[in-house]
């Protein structure tokens, strides 16, 4: 048995060493390695006392082994191959709902328009507690997807709790179902066109072509492209993407790696979609991979300004390999570099810290590069916006009250209270209804624990235990007074932050995501700021050095 499996193991390594060096002292080393490691599993699955899972113990070797290079390359067993292909092409066999855990609730977020969920009368705010005869309580949330999605044309029976008291059982049946990459487009002040890309999926560069042609069609004279909290997705729609604001024949990206096969130049190999049309990007800390490529190659080209705060800094390429037993194995092989010649990987996985941190590329080692106008731009930290908006934040009173979901729940509450709103534009609570929000809040265990809480405990230990500090006890004292302060008038104090996100859940009820993006439009300080920059010749040339 030791030598099938050794042999097994051997087979893919013997194939490398026969086409590389077969007295190289590195392909010694992962020989002997990997018959230390055949041997090693042998003698537990033998000896020890209890019986083993060869399939979980052999995968959190390969998830321990694959943690130490950086967290894109990953072991993709059988199981999980669905959600890896619903990630490269947004399609899936389910029913068409966002879901989560919030408080050991698995609770439905949000539905596509038209789903198999939407037309057997899922709603928003349902609480799944039921598949197919069988209780998810205790299950997670990958355990629950698994058990949602399915071969198209296949039912499932789903059973959930509405509004807290009513229990409902309807049988769905599953169809393919598409996510959208466009979440939103609209004209915004007669000629402004803006659109939302959510996803780089295969049809991406598809979807954004026919956004920007039907915006154009509208009257649209500046583009506004929001990138803010896209992952990225595939490489070659982000160059076709590019390729439709820059010359046919421009380097879009270059890929260097290991082998000559992951060092690629890209570049446009069509003719433009449009030249001339002024373009702001919106991007944020969620905007990271092909959301960068197209954010940086529109900046290192000055075809566009930059809006928002510093990308997420995701330079790195991955491929995938096919593996035994329908496995896979998602495996980076190249950084990527952008026309001024720039890497914006914002982490080190080859030198991390002694807790294992992968290290950020310090400032004195990032390296200024130039756009073609002659601009300075740096590596090594994600895209650097040329107009910076701070971040709203919210307080941790509002944060903790999200958390708790009774948000969430009180926007269902109102859901079954009230059979229409106006449009979303135009919703707003009035503040009797704000008012009976407060109170059923305070009718509710709402834990409310802070940070500022916790360290003041602390601040107080250590100066009950240290005489030098102890006469600083009324101090904290008093501060730890004006904190309880705070969070006992939170629903006061943090009004205007709690009654929007509250009027933002009730919207989403009513009309799904798209509602709320268009509620945030005319309120969004990234939107309003790119409105601005775009629709000014003099600060829009002077940005881009013209």
């Amino acid at each position: 048995m030791r030598k099938k499996i050794i042999l097994l193991l051997m087979l893919p390594l013997l194939a490398v060493g026969l086409w590389s060096f077969s007295n190289d002292d590195r392909y010694f080393e992962l020989a002997k390695n990997i018959d230390i490691f055949a041997a090693l599993y042998t003698e537990v699955n033998t000896y020890y006392v209890d019986e083993i899972n060869p399939n979980t113990l052999i995968k959190t070797s390969i998830d321990a082994m694959l943690k130490k290079l950086d967290p894109y390359t990953v072991y993709i067993p059988e199981d999980d191959i669905e959600d890896f292909r619903t990630n490269a092409t947004g399609q899936y066999g389910g029913i068409g709902i966002m879901s989560n855990n919030i408080n050991n609730r698995h609770l439905v977020l949000n539905l596509y328009k038209e789903s198999p969920a939407q037309e057997a009368g899922i709603k928003i705010g349902d609480e799944i507690v039921m598949i197919d005869g069988r209780s998810i309580k205790g299950m997670n949330d990958d355990e629950v997807g698994k058990l949602i999605k399915g071969q198209s044309g296949t039912e499932l029976l789903i059973g959930v709790e509405r509004n807290k008291k009513d229990y409902i059982e309807m049988v769905v049946k599953r169809k393919k179902i598409t996510i959208p990459n466009i979440a939103y487009q609209t004209i915004l002040d007669e000629n402004v066109g803006y659109f939302k890309l959510t996803e780089f999926t295969r049809s991406a560069s598809e979807d954004v072509q026919n956004a920007v042609t039907q915006l154009k069609s509208a009257g649209a004279e500046f583009l506004i492209f929001d990138l803010r909290g896209n992952p990225g997705g595939l490489l070659n729609e982000a160059v076709a993407i590019c390729n439709m604001f820059v010359p046919k024949g421009s380097v879009i990206v270059e890929t260097r790696g290991k082998t000559q096969a992951q060092s690629m130049s890209y570049t446009g190999q069509n003719e433009a979609l449009d030249l001339e049309i002024p373009i702001a990007v919106i991007i944020d800390g969620g905007s990271a991979s092909a959301s960068e490529i197209v954010s940086g190659v529109i900046q290192d080209y000055d075809r566009g300004v930059i809006i928002g705060q510093k990308s997420f800094g995701k330079g790195l390429v991955q491929v995938t390999r096919p593996l035994s037993y329908n496995s896979q194995l998602k495996v980076t092989t190249a950084k990527y570099y952008i026309p001024s010649g720039r890497c914006i990987q914002a982490l080190d996985y080859l030198h991390k810290n002694a807790d294992g941190q992968a290290q950020e590329i310090p400032d004195s080692l990032k390296e200024a590069f130039f756009t073609t106008n002659n601009r300075i731009v740096y590596d090594g930290g994600g895209v650097d916006p040329d107009v910076k908006v701070p971040m709203t934040k919210v307080s941790a009173y509002t944060e903790n009250l999200i958390k708790s979901g009774l948000l969430f729940d009180y926007a269902t509450r109102y859901y079954y209270r009230h059979d229409s709103i106006v449009e979303p534009t135009a919703f707003q609570l009035s503040d009797q209804e704000y008012s009976e929000f407060s109170q059923w809040v305070d009718r509710q265990e709402f834990e409310n624990s802070s940070e500022i809480e916790h360290a003041i405990k602390l601040l107080s230990v250590a100066a009950d235990e240290d005489k030098v500090y102890k006469q600083l006890t009324e101090e904290i004292n008093t501060i730890s007074e004006e904190v309880s302060r705070l969070k006992a008038n939170g629903q006061t104090h943090f009004r205007k932050e709690i009654k929007r996100r509250l009027e933002l859940e009730i919207i989403r009820r009513y009309y799904y995501n798209q509602g709320v993006l268009e509620a945030t439009l005319n309120s969004d300080e990234n939107i309003m700021e790119a409105l601005s920059v775009i629709r000014s010749d003099v600060n829009y040339a002077k940005l881009l050095n013209k």
